[in-house]
């Protein structure tokens, strides 16, 4: 008993430090610059197909190994003992030039030059010891699992294995098929607000959200709360993929580290909805429903003015990356509550509203600090110009659009200056109500949402019961946290009947 206990507390521990050491590689412009650059053999920008299949395997090991160790998942277990420990001894022996990769080149800019003195502040000997040393721990919890559930192995376990690849993709791996740079905005495959691949979005979120609920309706509350699991850490992958793609390629009208603090809206509820689904705390529950739920539709049926973005083709990383992310974001924020885990009442929208200010608060701050930064730092000589528009060399932080409004719209200036930048509290003041309205109408239509579904509910009831059930009349005037409970309730009762 106590070596097994061991067993358990040491998978536990080097899990951890595997997942912490593959986010700190996440911040090197090497990690995800290698997946849009593949070929057969080692080139002066190109990288081994073996090496870089076997990257994406040990991406896949992310996701595998909270779910073995933390969910018990045996087919998790069985895929990563069995096919990881063969991809990390190919990634450690082809690796080739991949530790070599620096923006700091001849042919750069001086402002290129200027960003990759800002990301590349992890020197090659500190990025390959950190690479061996995780590909050790991978190595050694697999080797745990193996003493953990023995040699035995059910071969059903290996269907699981496309699923994680997929869940895990690179994606940025479809440039090797286009050069972006052969696309201006004119393009008809060009994403922008309102056309065809804008409602494609729409339409993906949309059937995303309802697939997931009607898949997970059936199953019981286990299962429901592992498959959560499972899409909370997808979340987290895809989303650090964009560390290293700012560093390297850039992301958007992002090309500094310092994009990558989580301080938009929908980066700070990829921690808050995936949290909320591991730790199942009803004010992260809360959170999550009230305000990042409608943070991350907002921003499908509006992208914010063509001037703020530059998302590229349908296919590129920006577009695929934004869509993935906010659609994982929405469908974890709603999905607690649509399946029963959760029911939100009006008194759990006091700490969503505390917090959502306090998130004002600190981008406001943190933008105007990283954007006085960016405009004192120098490299080679040279400082960045930080603004909107032509002529600038990147545009500002705009950390949870605290610096410049998606909307295009001129509001007088109420000015704070914080150290070298100046902010507009005014804007400030109106971009909390603005999103605090959003939240009240999100929660609105949830509220009545409550009293048709329960009259959907039991007509399915009794028609299932072969009885007649009177027509359910939906009140016209919004319900009282009280009655939405009860509703909520019977709901829930009427689906366990028909379970």
């Amino acid at each position: 008993m106590k070596t097994q206990k061991r067993i358990e507390i040491s998978l536990i521990v080097l899990t951890a430090l595997t997942l912490a050491a593959s986010l700190l590689l996440t911040f090197t412009v090497s990690d995800y610059y290698i997946f849009n650059r593949i070929s057969f053999l080692d080139g002066e920008d190109s990288f081994n197909i073996f090496f870089v299949l076997s990257q994406w395997i040990k991406k896949a090991g992310l996701l595998l190994f909270p779910l073995a160790v933390f969910y018990k998942k045996r087919c998790c277990a069985d895929i990563a003992k069995y096919v990881l420990p063969a991809f990390v001894i190919i990634s450690c022996a082809t690796f080739g030039n991949f530790f070599d990769i620096t923006m700091l080149t001849e042919n750069a800019t001086p402002a290129e030059k200027v960003f990759a003195s800002i990301n590349e502040f992890m020197t090659k000997p500190a990025n390959m010891a950190l690479f061996f040393i995780n590909s050790a721990l991978y190595i050694a919890v697999c080797a745990l699992l193996f003493v953990r559930d023995g040699w035995r192995v059910n071969k059903k376990s290996f269907i699981w294995l496309p699923f994680a690849l997929v869940a895990v993709m690179p994606l940025n791996i479809f440039e090797n098929f286009f050069d972006i740079n052969d696309f201006s905005p004119a393009h008809p495959l060009w994403f922008k607000n309102f056309t065809v691949w804008h409602f494609l979005a729409l339409a993906m979120l949309a059937g995303f959200t309802i697939g997931c609920y009607y898949f997970l309706r059936k199953k019981g509350r286990a299962a429901q709360n592992e498959f959560l699991a499972a899409g909370a850490i997808i979340l987290l992958i895809q989303y650090h993929s964009k560390d290293s793609v700012v560093m390297g390629d850039g992301y958007n009208v992002y090309y500094t580290v310092l994009a990558c603090l989580p301080l938009f809206i929908c980066n700070i509820g990829v921690y808050m909805a995936s949290i909320s689904v591991i730790l199942k705390k009803r004010v992260l529950y809360a959170i999550a429903f009230f305000v990042h739920a409608v943070g991350a539709l907002t921003v499908f049926v509006y992208f914010g003015k063509d001037e703020m973005s530059n998302y590229g083709i349908f296919c590129s990383y920006s577009i695929l990356y934004f869509c993935l992310t906010h659609c994982l974001l929405f469908a974890l924020s709603v999905l607690p509550t649509a399946l029963g885990h959760f029911k939100f009442r009006i008194k759990d929208c006091i700490i969503p509203l505390a917090y959502y200010c306090g998130v004002i608060i600190v981008a406001a701050i943190a933008s105007g600090l990283v954007t006085s930064f960016l405009t004192t730092y120098s490299y080679d000589g040279y400082t960045l110009t930080v603004g909107e528009g032509a002529g600038f060399d990147m545009a500002p932080p705009n950390y949870a659009f605290t610096q410049v409004c998606p909307l295009p719209v001129t509001l007088p200036v109420v000015p704070l200056t914080i150290w070298k930048c100046q902010l507009n509290v005014l804007y400030l003041v109106l971009l909390y109500i603005a999103y605090v309205c959003l939240f009240w109408a999100f929660t609105g239509a949830y509220y009545a949402f409550l009293p048709i579904r329960k009259a959907v509910l039991a007509r399915l009831a009794a028609g299932k019961a072969g009885k007649e059930v009177p027509a359910v009349p939906i009140a016209l005037t919004p319900p009282t946290a009280d009655s939405a409970l009860e509703e909520t309730a019977a709901a829930e009762e009427a689906d366990e009947e028909k379970a």
